[in-house]
């Protein structure tokens, strides 16, 4: 194997990276998104290669996981297993495909297991309904559920993406040691991100003998340039409100403890000083609640947060689909504020009864919040 493909350096093929120590890392390309990648992870065990993560489903990216494979001298057929740090499709995208190629079985964390299986067995139309009604609580103009209704007037909803996804044959349990002989691999429950995400520290020393204690894959939870979105994953069946911010918050603290010599994340690049990148993202939380604090000073529904808060692109500039989702991580920082009692929908206004202090209750009214 060349010095170029084991660093990503040569112009062709693909960007496989030797971390040392039996572990790679493979740029499986994301079709049109910012992201441009995710690094999956492959780790040599004595049963043969596992992955962690394995990209997004589509034939670009099944191209180059395998070269990338192929780069780090194994076959697709070789592999043992597959490690998902959680349901995103850029990371749980090719699960099926590996396993129908290889035989591997397919780990994940029991919440986001449910989430898939949820996501397989509900109707689609069902969630285009809740997707809807969340909307309209949020605030969401006419212009931007008109599309939404006008697909669910035509009928039957066709398949969602998501439908597809497989789901996993074990469940990676919090705390426990995987079953990776000639390996210490632990599992790190980081719920936030979603409510399933994991983390995976290798407890071994570092093959540069760098300060600390092993290696962390990060998944998406820790980044060395981004906070990762947080927003709401929940059962259209069941309203208990949860707190996905205060559990991502936390979720930074624990692995701030485990002090790590070095970061593997899925985007952008392997770093050290995780404990200092943690430090950042709790300083940008911070501000960011006191900043959505400050905006509520006038009443206003959590679309009209969204519209208020500052993106990385105007308003006006961001797309239609996106604004859902910064809708969303906008009703996760109300949660927030309201579990802080620094937030409250507003009393007597529509749709605030029943709320229970949750942003985005489900229903037909929008529901205004107030800084308390």
């Amino acid at each position: 194997m060349t010095a170029a493909a084991r660093t990503g350096a040569a112009e062709t093929g693909p960007r496989v990276t030797d971390h040392r120590g039996g572990v790679w890392s493979i740029a499986v390309p994301i079709p049109d998104n910012p992201l441009g990648h995710t690094l999956v992870h492959l780790l040599e065990t004595g049963r043969g290669p596992v992955l962690v993560d394995t990209g997004w489903d589509d034939p670009d990216a099944w191209d180059t996981l395998t070269a990338g494979i192929t780069a780090c001298g194994f076959d697709v057929t070789d592999l043992h297993g597959v490690l998902i740090t959680h349901h995103h499709p850029d990371h749980h995208g090719l699960s099926a495909r590996v396993r129908e190629a290889s035989g591997a079985w397919i780990a994940m964390h029991a919440a986001d297991a449910a989430v898939v299986r949820r996501t397989r067995e509900t109707e689609p139309g069902r969630w285009l309904d809740h997707l809807i009604a969340k909307l309209t609580a949020a605030g969401a103009p006419d212009s931007h559920l008109a599309p939404l209704r006008q697909v669910r007037a035509k009928g039957p909803v066709r398949d969602l993406p998501g439908q597809r996804a497989a789901l996993p044959d074990r469940p990676i349990e919090p705390g426990a040691l995987l079953d990776l002989p000639g390996r210490r691999l632990r599992a790190v429950w980081t719920p936030g991100h979603t409510p399933g995400h994991v983390c995976l520290h290798l407890e071994e020393e570092h093959p540069a003998q760098r300060p600390g204690h092993g290696r962390l894959f990060s998944g998406d939870h820790l980044l060395p340039g981004i906070s990762p979105h947080i927003g709401l994953y929940e059962d259209p069946d069941d309203a208990t409100p949860a707190d996905p911010l205060g559990d991502y918050l936390a979720s930074l603290e624990r692995v701030a403890r485990l002090a790590p010599a070095e970061v593997l994340p899925a985007h952008q690049h392997a770093f050290t000083d995780a404990a200092g990148r943690v430090r950042e993202l709790l300083a940008h939380h911070e501000e960011r609640l006191a900043g959505l604090r400050a905006l509520l000073a006038v009443p206003r529904t959590p679309w009209q947060l969204a519209e208020a808060m500052e993106w990385n692109r105007p308003w006006e500039r961001i797309p239609y689909a996106s604004r859902t989702i910064a809708v969303a991580e906008a009703e996760a920082h109300l949660r927030r504020l309201v579990r802080l009692g620094l937030a409250e929908a507003v009393p007597g206004a529509p749709g605030a009864v029943g709320a229970s202090g949750a942003a985005g209750a489900s229903g037909p009214e929008p529901v205004t919040y107030r800084a308390v």
